[in-house]
């Protein structure tokens, strides 16, 4: 196997649920050694969120390929000195506990950068360590909540969540990014750094488009469902049988061919109530009934095939099972297969592709699957760490 970015480069993670696990994870494709911490007994809470891949959960078997499970009891005395020799050998020390547990355990990060002058150090919570928001609970629903996507996600009548945990995502990639930053900079200074990311703040970024037009236009965008709430038309039209097809217009020239050649009426491009960007929004309820009335006799794959010939974007109504036998990912060869304990799962390898890299994609580890080697390969002997899961230790 080639050599990959991260070969070398150790990862202790003390990680739960979604936004650190799925930022180690990116690490792990890329090479990375990711040792993973957890409860015992009990592990990442992610583990029991369901039970659908061969028994386990959906979200731990897509977050946690790669890694090495530990089990450790962080509260337990003995603790201490598995942690210190840990973060001795590693590159990065990655946490999210709940506010405040990583300085209660003496693993804040200017402590540990004091002691580990090379480590870096990334801190994922979800309101950031100061601020009246420091100590709060926060899950991706509540996030969404507080960063006002709920409040422009939705139909007129309804505001709803984002389907795919989008807050932890956010954060997820932005330590990441950060991991990776703070390794290039390691490279030239020969130093450590402290990394924080914020679910909030890493959602706001992604709310920027919304906030601006918000803060300089006086009025949040209008949720619009699947439309776009400021281009029309941009979202989803009814072809014949009901069949849905996505179109998105982006500019005036588009506008012009969409009329003339894929309805046909190419007069209604200079229409007064739809001869701008900003008519089309503003009419958008009459230009959608002749949108819609052009379709109603045609296939959506005739319909699709006019989009094509004229050059206006379009897509398809998948559903997830679609997706999952798309052809495009069929033919790009984008599918792997991963070990688990309770056999192979199918995963998408990373979406960034990189010249010669084949992205690490290695076993699904199950509950401290790794303590023993791990520990024996810090210095512990064989009958210490017996004695310590006799005694709950790991």
């Amino acid at each position: 196997m080639p050599p990959r970015p991260l070969d070398g480069v150790t990862v202790v993670s003390l990680e739960q649920a979604v936004a650190a696990p799925f930022a180690t994870r990116q690490l792990a494709d890329l090479g990375a050694r990711v040792i993973k911490v957890e409860r015992p007994g009990v592990g990442d809470f992610a583990r029991v969120y369901d039970g659908v891949v061969h028994g386990q959960s959906s979200h731990f078997v897509w977050l946690n390929r790669s890694k090495e499970s530990l089990t450790l009891d962080l509260k337990r005395p003995e603790a201490a000195g598995v942690v210190s020799r840990l973060l001795a050998r590693a590159d990065v020390f990655v946490q999210n506990l709940a506010p405040g547990a990583a300085e209660r355990l003496g693993l804040g990060a200017a402590g540990l950068r004091a002691a580990h002058p090379r480590l870096i150090v990334c801190g994922l919570s979800g309101y950031g360590s100061s601020g009246p928001y420091r100590d709060r609970k926060a899950y991706d629903l509540l996030v969404q909540a507080e960063s006002g996507v709920i409040s422009i996600t939705g139909t007129p009548e309804e505001q709803v969540k984002l389907a795919i945990p989008v807050a932890d995502l956010a954060a997820g990639m932005y330590a990441y990014t950060g991991i990776l930053t703070a390794l290039f900079a390691r490279e030239r200074r020969g130093e450590g750094a402290s990394v924080e990311v914020s679910m909030l703040e890493a959602l706001g970024e992604w709310m920027g488009f919304p906030l601006t037009y918000t803060l300089y236009g006086g009025s949040p965008p209008p949720r619009s469902g699947a439309r776009h709430a400021t281009i029309a038309p941009y979202g989803p039209f009814t072809g014949a049988g009901g069949e849905m097809v996505f179109l998105g217009i982006q500019n005036e020239r588009e506008w012009a061919r969409f009329c003339a050649e894929v309805i046909e009426r190419p007069a209604l491009a200079s229409d007064p109530r739809f001869d701008t960007g900003k008519k089309r929004i503003a009419n958008r309820e009459a230009l959608d009934r002749e949108i819609e009335a052009a379709f109603a006799g045609r296939s959506a794959a005739a319909i699709i095939e006019r989009l094509e010939a004229a050059g206006i974007a379009n897509a398809r109504l998948n559903t997830v099972e679609q997706f999952g036998a798309h052809p495009q990912l069929a033919a790009r060869g984008r599918w792997r297969e991963v070990e688990s304990s309770a056999g192979p799962v199918r995963a998408l390898i990373p979406p960034a592709t990189i010249d010669g890299v084949e992205p690490r994609m290695d076993r699904i580890p199950a509950l401290g699957e790794h303590t023993d080697a791990i520990l024996a390969d810090l210095g512990y002997e064989p009958a210490t760490v017996a004695a310590w899961r006799a005694a709950g230790v790991v």
